[in-house]
């Protein structure tokens, strides 16, 4: 054999080594994500849905079995959206550290950009194909004169996704009508993979970080109120023995009540009985406050709060370093590439220690937009609740969580948090080149966070104060109604 034919068949060989290499740590990355959405699931899920009994109920549990494994991956998809900004930040400076270690070879730019498809991929299929196939295949109970079973239920599903699919293709074919001023694309479909589906999620894109834009100042600002609920706060002029001793004597006064009721005492047993909880769950809470530890109750909360406030003011600062970059330099805008040129040089100025602070900036931010989520009042029937939550509440969230995470890239790139270039089919996206959208979304992100942490912090200050003085027990001054006639 030449020595030509050697060297091409080596380098064949080489190729083909990595991308089996690539393939097999790419399923196993996808494997451990799995599990551990098939766990937080499973924690959430309402077990009566699963539940086999008779022929019917065997049917509909392993119809919820598939539209479950469906969500399943789903979620595990948006967790991988969520990791792959802080994988790909971390891969560059772990190779910009150690660029001639044997051990860490794998960890390429081929790699990377192959996570960044998949991930693409997938959340298309996702979005598009498995989350309304779940929803659908739950609904379904197959065309009325056809033969009971699974299959039947497919078929339904299949159909009216089919009829979905067109609908929401045409939609997007007169929209990308009205928009474009290309007669070509009024007159054709044949570029359905190159320009419609593409158009299609960047239109989902485009609203993903519309939420997230909304979502992420409200949950910025509730955030301290989470954390304050979660930590142990300091004690500011508080007889907390006072407080507890209280609370117990209102708890036996309560049970008492509630063991002497009988049908001839006129006495509403299930109010009782809620107020009884509630008198417990306080008392609780302050049995958790009496034993915690000095440390913990007088450095956790304010070192906590210190921090929440640190993240909170360094990101809007980038932001609005951002925004004066926007305006010097076209450089600054979101664009995507093709190459992954990994460990060549640090996207941060700081070096390890800035890219470590992009890392916990997006996990802060998405947390914070996760928060807002939840918290915000039209969203607030999505809140999974533990071991009884539908199944149809688990594909809402999955969805909504997908449509959050996928847009993550796009969103930290968009803001300035990160300088790391968005790969593959993110940076596709049509209105990412345009000026004034992002200008109008970073001005818009620093005012709306501005806006509510000023005042979330200002009347969260002024709460505490008054409870740790102890006026919040005063009674509110009542002005007494003047007699109708009677002068002043």
């Amino acid at each position: 054999m030449a020595p030509a034919e050697q060297d091409a068949l080596a380098l064949r060989e080489r190729l083909f080594h990595e991308w089996v290499r690539e393939c097999i740590i790419c399923a196993l990355l996808f494997a451990s994500l799995y599990i551990l959405c098939h766990f937080v699931i499973t924690h959430f899920k309402k077990h009566t849905d699963f539940a086999a009994g008779t022929r019917h109920d065997d049917e509909d549990a392993a119809v919820n079995r598939i539209a479950l494994g469906l969500c399943t991956f789903t979620l595990a998809v948006a967790l991988g959206a969520v990791l792959l900004l802080p994988f790909s930040i971390i891969s560059n400076e772990v190779l910009l550290s150690f660029p001639h270690n044997y051990y860490i070879q794998w960890l390429n730019g081929s790699l990377v950009h192959g996570l960044w498809n998949l991930i693409f991929l997938f959340s298309n299929l996702s979005l598009v194909f498995l989350m309304p196939f779940a929803y659908f295949f739950t609904e379904s109970e197959g065309f009325a004169g056809s033969k009971k079973g699974i299959m039947a239920r497919v078929y339904e599903t299949s159909v009216v996704l089919l009829l979905l699919t067109l609908l929401v293709l045409g939609m997007v074919w007169v929209a990308s009508a009205i928009v474009s001023n290309d007669a070509a694309s009024r007159q054709s479909l044949y570029d359905l993979w190159e320009f419609y589906l593409p158009y299609l999620y960047s239109c989902i894109s485009l609203f993903g970080v519309l939420l997230l834009l909304l979502c992420t100042p409200f949950g910025l600002s509730t955030m301290f109120t989470v954390t304050g609920k979660l930590l142990v706060k300091p004690r500011l002029l508080e007889d907390l023995d006072e407080q507890l001793s209280c609370t117990r004597l209102e708890e036996a006064a309560v049970s008492r009540r509630i063991s002497s009721a009988s049908c001839w005492l006129n006495l509403n047993v299930e109010l009782l009985r809620e107020q009884f909880f509630a008198i417990r769950s306080k008392r609780r809470k302050l049995e958790l406050r009496y034993r915690a530890s000095p440390w913990q109750r007088n450095l956790g909360y304010p070192l906590a709060m210190l921090g929440l406030l640190a993240l909170t003011g360094i990101s809007v600062l980038i932001v609005c370093f951002h925004v004066l970059e926007l305006l010097l330099d076209d450089a600054a805008m979101p664009r995507g590439i093709q190459d992954a040129s990994l460990g060549q040089v640090s996207f941060s100025i700081f070096g390890s220690f800035g890219a470590a602070l992009q890392v916990v900036l997006i996990f802060y931010l998405m947390l914070s937009s996760v928060v807002g989520f939840y918290s915000s009042p039209l969203f607030t029937r999505l809140l999974p609740e533990r071991q009884d939550t539908p199944l149809t509440k688990i594909i809402g969230n999955c969805v909504s969580l997908l449509v959050l995470s996928s847009a993550l890239p796009v969103f930290s790139r968009t803001l300035g948090i990160t300088r790391f270039d968005l790969l593959g089919d993110f940076g596709r996206f049509d209105w990412l080149g345009n000026f004034y959208i992002v200008f109008l979304y970073n001005m818009g992100f620093a005012g709306l966070t501005t806006l509510c942490l000023v005042k979330r912090v200002s009347w969260a200050v002024q709460a505490e104060l008054l409870r740790a003085l102890g006026l919040h027990k005063l009674p509110l001054p009542v002005p007494r109604s003047r007699p109708p006639g009677k002068p002043c």
